[in-house]
């Protein structure tokens, strides 16, 4: 038995301080609800030495894919679950992979352990593989004696977000093939089919029609000043990349990328969806609200709704309603703000995050649908107008002639 220091809500305002005893922190959580209290902050009462991690046999920074530690996940808590010690299960895990990477990080993650250390120390050795979420949900389950549940969610948590992103991929590649398609075509038409024509126009003796000598300009201005455009293009890149570094920069691009039509919406409601499905499976968990919450925004990428919801973090912190910071923000939808307001009252916060998350994840869905058939008929049409301005003002000149023949 251990003792551990709380802070809970009692009520919507009240927050009050306390100790209890208990065998793990999932454990005392359950005591606290109990009381008729909301958990917000749980520490054990003693100080314990954290486990330093031995030297690992050898560092790995090759590319493990997103799927493969899913897939990790998944093996693992099955072979948990049948009753197989964890070390076994993992060097099981690490001699059937075929990804070398893994397996070294498999290698050095099975001697921290094998060496004293726990699962969820081991692991944070590779924060580019195991994230912050990753980490919290395996030690959660390490101290309520459910790793293999929480290894389970964890998986199934990350083949949602994976499906997600393979879907909104797979919708954007047929636009993103036909536009590098178009943009080659007319610029071998201006760079190799144009310079060969300037012959024959240049011997006919009159004014070139405006959309010709259009196309001629911009064929010699390509072929004159490509290397030029070439260093102002990898300028620019690089001049991005630098900006989206800093703290203003990624807060402009932040903005920016809410304000696009349909887009910024779009954006808004897969960042809000990614949000509540992660504090839905902490809360559930067994992570108190504040940790859950505070895990939960790191998650995202877009830093205005990061700066929202951590105003509302510290407003929880100092005893205030979620619900209520949430609705102040102004930036959050209603639907979102009263399902939370709703299940913070009711105490069935974690289900109110799983509607809003189940809502949200279909709707972005639909919106990647609504993207990808709105993008094609788009791309084909834009195509088809720069192609057949390129054709006419090379036909013009001869249809003229004709004219003038007649």
């Amino acid at each position: 038995m251990a003792n551990y220091n709380y802070r809970a809500k009692k009520g919507l305002q009240e927050i009050i301080n306390g100790t209890i005893e208990a065998v793990s922190e999932k454990e005392a959580i359950e005591k606290i609800s109990a009381l008729g209290y909301l958990p917000i902050s749980l520490e054990e009462a003693k100080n314990q030495q954290k486990f330093s991690p031995a030297p690992v046999a050898y560092k790995t920074h090759g590319r493990i894919k997103g799927r493969q530690i899913t897939t990790f996940s998944r093996q693992l808590s099955s072979l948990l679950k049948s009753g197989v010690p964890i070390l076994s299960a993992i060097n099981i895990i690490r001699e059937q992979s075929e990804n070398v990477n893994l397996k070294a990080v498999l290698y050095d993650i099975y001697n921290v352990i094998k060496n004293g250390g726990t699962f969820s120390s081991a692991l944070e050795v590779y924060p580019k593989y195991f994230p912050v979420l990753y980490i919290a949900m395996v030690r959660t389950g390490e101290n309520s004696g459910a790793l293999a549940a929480s290894l389970l969610r964890i998986a199934d948590y990350r083949a949602k977000q994976e499906e997600l992103i393979s879907r909104f991929r797979m919708a954007m590649a047929y636009p993103i093939l036909m536009a590098l398609v178009g943009i080659a075509t007319v610029v071998f038409m201006l760079t190799y089919v144009m310079p060969r024509l300037m012959g024959i126009f240049s011997s006919l003796g009159q004014n070139l029609p405006l959309p010709t000598q259009i196309l001629l300009a911009l064929s010699k201005g390509l072929r004159q000043w490509w290397p030029w455009m070439i260093l102002i293009i990898l300028a620019a890149v690089v001049l991005i990349k630098q900006q989206l570094n800093t703290k203003m920069g990624r807060l402009t691009w932040s903005v920016c990328k809410l304000r696009i039509p349909i887009f910024g919406n779009f954006a808004l409601k897969a960042d809000l969806a990614c949000f509540s499905r992660t504090l839905e499976l902490l809360l559930k968990s067994g992570l108190p609200i504040l940790s859950a919450l505070q895990i939960s925004v790191q998650v995202l990428n877009n830093e205005v709704i990061k700066e929202k919801l951590m105003k509302s973090y510290r407003d929880l912190e100092q005893g205030g309603s979620l619900g209520r910071s949430l609705k102040d923000s102004k930036l959050l939808p209603l639907f979102m703000v009263n399902l939370i307001s709703i299940g913070e009252e009711s105490g069935n916060l974690a289900s109110s995050l799983g509607e809003v998350a189940d809502s949200y994840e279909r709707d972005t869905d639909e919106m990647i649908k609504v993207m990808s058939s709105l993008l094609e008929p788009l791309m084909i049409l834009a195509m088809g107008l720069i192609v057949g301005f390129i054709v006419i003002a090379m036909l013009l000149p001869i249809f003229e002639i004709n004219l003038m023949s007649k």
